[in-house]
């Protein structure tokens, strides 16, 4: 089978690549062809045979080019003509979509249906829903001015985004996006999509109020990539790892860091609020890990703190830290409290309640045993690997 991987980064930048790389890797493995189209960039580390892929697009750049930007964001006809060149060499029989709005917009969706249409081929076009971006212009279904969790625009008229300055704050980006997801919901572009991959049940809530691919959801939880079973003896820190940024809850975890300042704290990661974390006595920045020595901080760590604010979907951080034996504290939001066995492999707390999160903390870090006995739970509960993950996929692919 050869299956086209679309994404707007094809370097290591988040979440949706780490995805895109996994499952590529495992499927070419499993002796199917991959290729990749997206944007360039000097970072990118997969393509495609024929090297073409969108020009490189920076929001926080000036100059002439920003310019442009408006017009490139709500439909693209360079990513058209640039994956109709890998479309005709490649002739994938499963294009499948990742993050592609902005950078390489939905417009890559008509191309794709032109050219099945136009070579009377079978081409399946698969979409995992990485965030709400085919609901709320806003992906993160978050207000930046207030913090404010909010769903407004699953009415499909999206005027709030406009209202309440959803993109980064601006007027003008907001009503460009408000544009977008107007312009597409009119064109039906997202009803050309056979099947969408939702990594929980809440994405698969939030989605459905998407006509046009409501009968195309499914659900399918994330993968766990880590496969060790090395049993890591416990050491006295409690761990956060990822980015530092107010929406996932840092300015919270900051706060409690203070008022808990006799438990030492270790975060990884990156982000806005580094220098927040890094003024705290009891907080050690280890700055942004990978492989052995992640999952090191992680299994050694007593706790998982995963304060997020925002909706999350389903977070690869509290899959890999019941797959380590950590046991995990987290918000009671989004994806999140169908990942975790409460009373078993963690607890959930109401989001940005900081009373509640700080006792949960000085009940957990102060039981040697109940540590042990969430850690061993911990342990015994089963997520796909990345193998199991992409037979799914694959059935997923091979489906009517």
């Amino acid at each position: 089978m050869k299956i086209l991987m679309v994404n707007k980064f094809l370097f290591p930048h988040g979440g949706s690549e780490t995805y895109i790389f996994d499952v590529g890797k495992q499927l070419s493995q499993m002796g199917h062809e991959v290729q990749y189209f997206g944007m360039d960039a000097k970072e990118r580390i997969v393509g495609n045979r024929v090297n073409s892929y969108t020009a490189s697009m920076d929001f926080h750049t000036n100059g002439l080019q920003k310019l442009l930007y408006p017009f490139k964001i709500i439909y693209s006809m360079e990513a058209r003509k640039k994956i109709r060149l890998v479309l005709d060499d490649f002739a994938p029989d499963i294009v499948h979509l990742n993050n592609i709005n902005f950078q390489l917009t939905p417009s890559i969706i008509h191309e794709i249906d032109y050219w099945r249409k136009k070579r009377k081929k079978k081409v399946k076009i698969v979409y995992t829903a990485h965030d709400a971006q085919w609901v709320c212009p806003n992906h993160l279904m978050m207000v930046p001015s207030t913090k404010e969790r909010c769903l407004k625009c699953k009415d499909g008229r999206y005027r709030e985004c406009i209202r309440q300055r959803c993109i980064h704050n601006s007027k003008v980006k907001s009503i460009l996006a408000a544009i977008e997801a107007w312009l597409f919901k009119k064109m039906k572009i997202y009803e050309k999509v056979d099947t969408v991959i939702c990594p929980s049940r809440f994405m698969k809530s939030v989605l459905s109020n998407n006509p046009a691919i409501k009968e195309k959801l499914i659900v399918l939880h994330n993968y766990c990539a880590i496969e060790s079973e090395k049993a890591y003896a416990k050491k006295d820190y409690i761990l956060y790892f990822g980015r530092y940024s107010e929406e996932k809850g840092i300015s919270l975890l900051a706060e409690v860091c203070k008022e808990l300042s006799h438990i030492p704290f270790i975060v990884a990661g990156d982000g806005p609020l580094k220098e927040l974390l890094e003024s705290l006595n009891n907080v050690k920045n280890m700055g942004f890990l990978n492989g052995k020595e992640l999952e090191s901080a992680i299994g050694e760590a007593r706790i998982v703190i995963v304060p997020s604010l925002c909706y999350e979907n389903c977070p690869f951080t509290v899959i890999e830290a019941q797959r380590l034996g950590t046991p995990v504290i987290a918000s009671n939001l989004g994806g999140i409290p169908e990942l975790i066995d409460q009373g078993k492999t963690g607890e959930v707390f109401e989001p940005g309640n900081r009373k509640e999160l700080e006792k949960l903390i000085r009940q957990l870090w102060s039981d040697t045993e109940k540590i042990e006995n969430y850690s061993r739970y911990c342990k015994q509960k089963e997520f796909d690997s990345l193998g199991d993950y992409c037979n799914h996929i694959l059935k997923i692919y091979e489906g009517d």
